[in-house]
């Protein structure tokens, strides 16, 4: 094997949802398929004049979705059906005050996200086999960070330059 070896697993990934209406949910899988973060704003865009000129733009904006895919059975698929039935009925300056944690400790990132809201129930599929149910959260912030990543990153770049090299030889 020339390159390094990389892994990662599910099991690393928690999540952590608070809305302040309904007990904190931690979750660690617990029948979640996947979780999938999305920002929805470019952070940049080009501008060309007549005569070739580019101007770049750098564009601030954190918002975005969240999309979990649970188990029809799941609990946080029971959960999540709870609260956003909960945040309807509730006075409507509650209705995006949910934050959602989901970290990966392995890799070292993690995702905060802030003003939290279901962009809509998600279709309910009724069928002869159990299914999984896609649930979208509009996130009016997600900010991300990570920790010292420099031993992934040596590890990739020393693999992308041994594998250059050899191919030189």
């Amino acid at each position: 094997m020339d390159g390094k070896l990389s892994t990662y697993s599910f099991k690393d990934v928690v999540g952590s949802i608070h809305s302040g209406l309904l007990d904190d949910y931690v979750f660690t899988g617990e029948g979640t398929g996947s979780i999938s973060i999305s920002k929805s704003t470019d952070r940049t865009t080009h501008d060309i004049s007549a005569d070739g000129s580019v101007m770049v733009s750098k564009i601030t904006g954190n918002n975005g979705t969240v999309t979990i895919e649970v188990q029809q059975t799941s609990p946080l698929n029971a959960w999540l059906h709870h609260w956003s039935q909960t945040l309807w009925n509730s006075k409507t300056s509650k209705w995006a005050e949910t934050t959602l944690l989901i970290k990966n400790s392995h890799l070292g990132v993690q995702h905060v996200c802030s003003g939290v809201s279901p962009s809509k129930e998600p279709d309910t599929p009724y069928a002869a086999q159990g299914s999984r149910i896609s649930w979208q959260l509009m996130c009016a912030d997600i900010t991300t960070t990570t920790t010292d990543t420099s031993t992934i990153i040596t590890g990739a770049l020393s693999a992308a330059a041994s594998e250059a090299a050899n191919s030189l030889i």
